[in-house]
């Protein structure tokens, strides 16, 4: 370890609160399971196996903390990394304050990840603690686009949509987690976002708001968020081979 990393040390905050309805009635996203696991828990692990990392902490549905700490306890997890459970708020931007609320107070910086991306390799995952560790206030992982997008004005359900322009897809990439901060930038920028009383669903975009430039670096295309039940057979696919090779 070098003298400049000892001065630095980087929690995990994962969002799992949320209700998850895209993937149909039934238990929380996060607590679905992928290869006979929950994803909350392939999520932590994907965390924990990064060496930076000395803390995660789980943001649960507020009824639901005690089940997700018990949760958390019945499943293998590094012994090195902390694992505190803490129940959300209402909305994601709720809930994500109330993991860097329950932070130590020597964490300097944090990654923000998604439960329902439970696959992210871990070099993804120390390539942001990099890339923080180097200076930048705020990281975020992304893909370039595959599709060309139509940006839309939007309609009813069903119905046909005019096309209002075409962005060059040069320019465009699709986002990913785990995003990684500064500690103080991030929550300069929920302090900020709560002045206003405005919402948002990706803290990178918080921290853009306050003037903060956000770099990106290459994601991974096995990050992709587990959404919809064709993303379930996609993740069991990667699990299935990943176990079969002796990767995970």
């Amino acid at each position: 370890m070098s003298d400049e990393s000892r001065h630095h040390r980087t929690a995990a905050v994962i969002p799992a609160a949320g209700r998850g309805l895209r993937l149909g009635p039934g238990a929380p996203k996060a607590l679905r399971a992928l290869g006979g696991i929950p994803m909350l828990i392939h999520a932590v692990r994907a965390m924990a196996r990064s060496r930076a990392v000395s803390v995660v902490v789980v943001v649960a549905p507020p009824d639901e903390a005690a089940e997700v700490r018990h949760l958390l306890d019945e499943h293998a997890l590094p012994d090195r990394t902390e694992i505190l459970v803490v129940p959300g708020g209402e909305t994601r931007q709720e809930s994500v304050r109330a993991g860097l609320d329950a932070l130590p107070a020597d964490i300097t910086s944090v990654l923000i990840h998604d439960a329902a991306r439970p696959l992210v390799p871990v070099d993804t995952v120390d390539s942001v603690i990099e890339a923080v560790r180097d200076g930048a206030p705020a990281v975020v992982p992304a893909l370039p686009l595959a599709d060309t997008v139509k940006e839309v004005e939007p309609g009813r359900p069903g119905e046909a949509e005019p096309v209002v322009a075409t962005p060059v897809r040069a320019r465009l990439r699709a986002v990913q987690t785990p995003q990684g901060f500064d500690l103080a930038t991030l929550k300069r920028a929920h302090e900020a976002m709560a002045v206003s009383g405005e919402g948002a669903t990706d803290d990178a975009g918080m921290v853009e708001q306050l003037g903060v430039t956000v770099v990106v670096i290459p994601g991974h295309e096995e990050a992709f968020k587990v959404t919809r039940p064709l993303d379930l057979v996609l993740a069991e696919a990667v699990l299935a081979r990943r176990r079969a090779t002796d990767a995970y």
